[in-house]
């Protein structure tokens, strides 16, 4: 069964404690209801001062609990067996004062009693000022609590409420349901490690100037957030964009070609499935000046003499010491896209190509769509239509779950 189907709709239990970041849980709580989850609310009691329980009621189209002991509203479900009603507990915010409690199992409230209660998984959102955030102690209760297996989403950096700028932001709506849906989308990829390489490399001419590519980096996000998605433990190298880090995805930096080749030889030697995404620059200057280039420093008319040389191939590299690991290597081509795509497959050496012609103006680059075609090396081509980026990595993926099953 394809992984791009959408996520089975869970019931989702989402405690609010008192942050003034509980003013995105409106939002959240349309995304989530938008996913097909069912959406049950509680507040603490400083929650409440936050957010309206009208407005969390209207929203999730479900009564809202506060108190423990409100005979009202245990007519409606008892807490107990709104903690089993569960298939995820998510709390946010989470303040430094709610994790303590959790760490300390305190259950002197509603919310305290359902995280102790529930056998349901438990996401944290944390969201607090940066330096509670970073004291020792609340460091030391978060440690505590993913030891016995909490997760948790955030905090992002960024300018407080507070008017302190660092680490403490609860993080966006958007982010919090994707980690949602990973946490709910099933396990058919637990335990598999997969290296995803996206975005392009940029190298130095000088100090202020490089040699890119278009690249975008969006087929690669997409690859990484899918194989997260089926349960996966992902690790993408990214070349330099804008892109946020899909949630549940370990993000490595980089710029050169050179830095690419290193982070990917590294991590491919834990890994069981390789997407090489990235548009990686075959040349670099030879000799990238470390002032700029300037052109009053040049005769008149002249330009600057640039000896190239060649980057290494990471492709290849890997692909000759795969062993029993699956590498999907892609190619960008403008004119001739299976026979080129064939040639390339030959000279890498990888176990699935996947080819998409950048001539395009509706697929490709900087676009959130993409038609490619996969090569293979038993001389199988199979070409897709026009698809959103994450249905083609779902596509992907689920080629490489094939490959894996079957004799290479």
């Amino acid at each position: 069964m394809s992984a791009s189907a959408p996520v089975q709709p869970g019931n989702l239990l989402l405690a609010v404690a008192g942050g003034i970041a509980a003013y995105k849980i409106p939002e959240l709580v349309r995304q989530l209801r938008r996913a097909g989850h069912a959406v049950r609310c509680v507040l603490t009691e400083a929650g409440g001062e936050f957010v309206s329980p009208l407005v969390l009621q209207t929203l999730s189209g479900a009564p809202v609990r506060s108190s423990l002991f409100d005979s009202g509203e245990e007519g409606e479900i008892s807490h107990i067996e709104l903690a089993d009603w569960a298939d995820l507990v998510v709390v946010a915010p989470a303040t430094a004062n709610r994790i303590a409690k959790l760490a300390q199992g305190l259950a002197d409230d509603l919310v305290g009693t359902l995280l102790l209660a529930t056998r349901a998984p438990v996401l944290l959102v944390p969201a607090m000022n940066v330096n509670m955030w970073s004291h020792p102690a609340t460091r030391a209760n978060a440690g505590l609590l993913r030891e016995r297996g909490v997760h948790f989403e955030g905090p992002e950096s960024g300018e407080l409420a507070c008017g302190w700028e660092g680490e403490g932001r609860m993080a966006e709506p958007g982010t919090i349901a994707g980690r949602v849906a990973i946490l709910l989308g099933g396990e058919t990829w637990k335990g598999v490690r997969v290296l995803v390489s996206a975005g392009g490399t940029r190298e130095p001419i000088d100090a202020v100037r490089s040699i890119a590519n278009r690249s975008s980096g969006k087929m690669g996000f997409a690859v990484a957030e899918e194989a997260a998605r089926r349960g996966a433990e992902v690790v993408l190298v990214a070349g330099p964009c804008a892109l946020p880090t899909p949630p549940g995805v370990r993000r490595l930096d980089v710029e050169t070609a050179l830095e690419m080749a290193a982070a990917v030889e590294h991590e491919f030697e834990t890994c069981q499935v390789a997407v090489m995404a990235a548009a990686v620059a075959d040349f670099r200057p030879a000799n990238a000046s470390l002032a700029k280039i300037k052109k009053e420093d040049l005769a008149p008319g002249a330009a600057p003499r640039i000896d190239l040389v060649q980057n290494p191939d990471i492709l290849a590299g890997i692909s000759a010491t795969r062993g029993e690991r699956v590498v999907v290597g892609f190619a960008a081509e403008s004119h001739d896209l299976v026979e080129a795509a064939r040639r390339k497959l030959a000279r890498k050496g990888c176990d699935l190509l996947v080819a998409n012609d950048i001539s395009r103006v509706d697929a490709g680059f900087d676009t959130d769509s993409n038609a490619v075609t996969f090569v293979s090396p038993g001389g199988e081509v199979d070409e897709l239509p026009l698809l959103p980026k994450v249905e083609v990595a779902a596509r992907i993926l689920d080629r490489v779950e094939k490959l894996r099953e079957g004799p290479r």
